[in-house]
């Protein structure tokens, strides 16, 4: 555990059933009469976009739109995007959606402010010495918890990886989290987002660089994901569920932003970065081999994640709530009807090394995790997910 720690935290959070409908109260409070939103076409086609484009405008606030962010973004995509909000006079980022989106908006929001390339961002060549114009961020789905963290993840298509740029000066000013707009998800998104936040409380929970701020919020957002995630699976308009969700997934990013996510990630990535399996997809199907993995040095926190989980260990030694904690990580995966068929992708022996070689790129997560991961460690991973 770390001997020196800190918390960077939202401007402020707006939260609860139908918390949309002070958007316009929210952007008022900024000044400014002029916002871009930035969303995606599956956003768009549900009509999530329509109810806080009226009420702004009505209070008298124009609003561009941007809906064409991809599900997982290039850096020239994102660059794209920038271009295109700077051609209207953009005074307020809106971020609507799931973690692309949520992404996008929050870079688009420094490059504004930044006079750097995206690309020099992500090689590490150029920080971000100012904050970006005011954002707000309002998640449509409960699984990055990008709205409460300083990163932003995008695609690199000639080194096939995602990159994650990290910086505070991407936290957003503003969250809106309204249950109403995820009753609309449907049951497989439900499930990938819904692992993904679990996976990120449970990698910060163990991770090197985990410390009492972090635990705190893991643990919570652990707690609120397993009570209800099979709920919300099911039964896709239970409020109670859906907010339990959001609140979990944005706990679980607030543990990133004082903590780190670990091997799960890292190995996840390339994953994404070249088969474009979905990143919450991709988490759900390594979390539970991956902590399989790190069993024998996380004996005492996955005790302390069966308690939080509301698993029964009562008379368990330390190493048999530890297991069980495992089990339900494994049958929680087959509740949730969680799989993806990894050589229907293209993926089998041949490019294990492919994988294990991009996966090892990812030092600045391979270095949290609690026990050190070789290369050999990586493919046998791997292999368990054929």
């Amino acid at each position: 555990m770390s001997c020196i720690y800190s918390l960077l935290n939202i401007g402020k959070i707006v939260a609860g059933a139908d918390s949309m409908l002070s958007i316009a109260d929210i952007v008022a409070d900024f000044d400014v009469k002029h916002v871009v939103m930035i969303t995606d076409q599956g956003v768009w086609d549900a009509g999530l976009i329509e109810k806080p484009k009226t009420l702004l405008e009505e209070a008298g606030i124009q609003v561009h739109i941007i809906r064409d962010t991809p599900p997982e973004p290039t850096v020239d995509q994102v660059q794209e995007i920038c271009q295109a909000a700077r051609a209207f006079d953009c005074q307020m980022i809106i971020g609507i959606g799931g973690g692309s989106s949520i992404d996008t908006a929050k870079l688009v929001s420094v490059l504004f402010t930044n006079d750097v390339n995206l690309r020099d961002l992500v090689k590490g060549k150029a920080q971000l010495k100012r904050r970006g114009i005011p954002t707000l961020m309002v998640p449509t789905t409960a699984g990055t918890g990008a709205e409460a963290t300083p990163n932003a993840i995008v695609l690199v298509p000639e080194e096939e990886l995602k990159v994650g740029i990290v910086s505070e000066k991407m936290l957003p000013d503003v969250v809106i989290l309204d249950p109403v707009l995820t009753i609309k998800l449907p049951k497989a998104i439900t499930a990938n987002t819904g692992m993904d936040a679990l996976c990120h409380a449970i990698e910060c929970y163990i991770s090197k660089k985990a410390n009492p701020l972090s635990d705190t919020f893991a643990i919570r957002a652990i707690s609120l994901i397993a009570r209800s995630i099979r709920t919300a699976y099911q039964e896709g308009n239970n409020l109670a569920a859906r907010e339990d969700m959001l609140l979990g997934a944005m706990f679980g990013g607030i543990s990133i932003a004082t903590s780190s996510t670990t091997a799960v990630h890292a190995l996840s990535y390339p994953l994404g970065g070249k088969y474009h399996i979905p990143h919450g997809l991709s988490n759900a199907i390594l979390l539970p081999d991956v902590m399989k993995f790190n069993l024998d040095v996380c004996e005492e926190k996955f005790r302390d994640i069966a308690v939080a989980m509301g698993i029964d260990i009562a008379g368990c030694t330390t190493r048999e709530a530890a297991e069980k904690m495992l089990e339900n990580l494994y049958s929680l995966i087959e509740d949730l009807e969680v799989t993806c068929d990894l050589r229907a992708k293209g993926i089998n022996e041949t490019v294990l090394e492919e994988l294990v070689e991009a996966a090892a790129k990812v030092t600045r997560l391979l270095n949290n995790n609690p026990k050190a991961v070789t290369r050999e460690d990586m493919r046998e991973i791997y292999k368990k997910l054929l």
